[in-house]
């Protein structure tokens, strides 16, 4: 049941004497406070010292009816939600009402569990709203960094290490899962850089194939091999006295890692098929959704490529790690699609943000961009509701909320297996940080993986 507050006033405007009482008691006992008046002018003037948030009007009253204490009211621009109520010969009228900015009518006699039923999404429509003007307020404030949005702590500390390495031409290394906003990070490093007015050349080193990405990222000169019919720029021409963003690093072969270590320390390289040595002026932000430690124990990331890339390393956390910024996230999404798509949403309602909250979101801000664009599209009101989200989510919020459950009976190692099962869910595989979790060292994890392997226990 929605529990009232103090925001919640009511006015009852009924010029029949025992209508008008018995619906103001009936709303003062439900927790409402409440006022009264005869008619739609009396009720302007008890608006002005009473401050309800909420109307219940007739519709036909003497000196001043139900239409007309609407428009004066939507004349004065309140935030005053208003309910109409209608006899059975006006339903018309009361349609009419609604068109002008009524919430609703109901029709007499009423009865009161649709009231009651009434008056609570109300109260719930306006605690979203209340809501939606402290995150707007938030986002103008303290809730951005550019495009990077979050109040949380981590990304305060993101927004701290952008400034500190942003005027200088270091190294940058940025990592994290997939989605959570790598080349976001990278744009803003060059925005607030002296290389601003130069350009930011983005190349995603596991999108191009590997027999040509050594050509994208140095260029190649006519006949260099089959089908280079002329000279061509590569990244590092392209991005001189500017920024060059390599996203997805430890996907680069070991041989052309090789050749970009050479780069970054001489500044000098060299085109596919080429004699002479170019020199560039690039600074090198590089990331990789992999943990950079691993990706060189695992022999993807050179070592020497990763110090040399490493002068500054950001983190940057996904999104189930900092679930207190959704609500400012979803806010800037709702903002940017109600412009891009013409529409006029306020916000998620609050069945629907419980529902995102629980989301495991492995697609981390992606995920919840891609979300909120097709729930502003299918939304029809002034909120994003349940409905509007893919079922895939709503299933996976559902599942979540039932954790994880140990019958008796069950035995230690099966509650243990279950526990790391669950937690490498959590982190999507990402066995450094389910160790932290879960209070052991890398290397316990990974000999408990082993030893479930050997059980023929399935470990993904």
């Amino acid at each position: 049941m929605t529990s009232t507050t103090s925001h919640d006033r009511v006015l009852v405007v009924e010029d029949d004497p025992a209508t008008r009482l018995g619906l103001t008691e009936l709303v003062r006992a439900w927790g409402f406070a409440t006022d009264a008046a005869v008619d739609g002018e009396e009720a302007l003037q008890r608006i002005t010292a009473f401050r309800p948030t909420i109307v219940i009007s007739d519709l036909v009253m003497p000196r001043m009816g139900g239409m007309e204490l609407l428009r004066a009211l939507k004349a004065e621009g309140g935030d005053v939600t208003v309910v109409i109520l209608t006899a059975q010969g006006t339903v018309e009228t009361a349609v009419e009402a609604i068109k002008e900015g009524a919430y609703d009518y109901l029709t007499k006699p009423i009865e009161p569990q649709r009231l009651k039923i009434l008056l609570d999404k109300i109260v719930d429509r306006q605690d979203t709203r209340r809501e939606v003007k402290v995150l707007r307020r938030q986002l103008g404030e303290q809730g951005t960094f550019g495009r990077l949005i979050g109040n949380s702590a981590q990304m305060r500390k993101v927004y701290q290490i952008v400034e500190q390495v942003a005027p200088t031409s270091a190294s940058v290394l940025v990592w994290g899962e997939s989605g959570t906003g790598k080349e976001v990070v990278a744009q803003m490093i060059h925005q607030l850089s002296p290389r601003v007015r130069m350009p930011f050349i983005a190349i995603n080193c596991a999108a191009i194939p590997e027999t040509l990405l050594e050509s994208e990222i140095f260029g190649h000169e006519k006949g260099a091999f089959t089908g280079a019919s002329e000279r061509r720029e590569g990244c590092f021409e392209l991005a001189d006295r500017g920024t060059l963003f390599l996203d997805e690093i430890a996907e680069m072969t070991p041989a052309t890692q090789a050749k970009l270590l050479r780069v970054l320390q001489e500044r000098t390289f060299r085109r596919l098929g080429g004699r002479s040595e170019q020199t560039v002026d690039v600074r090198i932000i590089a990331a990789t959704n992999a943990v950079p430690s691993e990706a060189v124990t695992d022999g993807r990331l050179r070592e020497d490529v990763y110090y040399r890339l490493n002068v500054f390393s950001i983190e940057l956390p996904p999104l189930r790690q900092r679930t207190e910024d959704l609500p400012l996230l979803i806010q800037s999404f709702v903002a940017e699609f109600n412009e891009r798509y013409s529409k006029s949403v306020s916000a998620a309602d609050h069945a629907a943000m419980s529902i995102l909250e629980r989301h495991a979101w492995p697609g981390n801000v992606r995920e919840l961009r891609n979300i909120i664009e097709r729930a502003v599209i299918l939304s029809t009101g002034e909120f994003i509701e349940p409905k509007h989200l893919p079922l895939l989510v709503v299933d996976s919020a559902t599942d979540r909320t039932s954790a994880i459950s140990l019958a008796p009976g069950t035995t230690v190692d099966e509650g243990e297996r279950r526990l790391i099962l669950m937690t490498l869910e959590y982190t999507a595989d990402n066995k450094t940080r389910a160790a932290e979790i879960l209070g052991i060292s890398l290397k316990t994890l990974h000999n408990k993986l082993n030893k479930l392997r050997e059980r023929g226990s399935p470990t993904s």
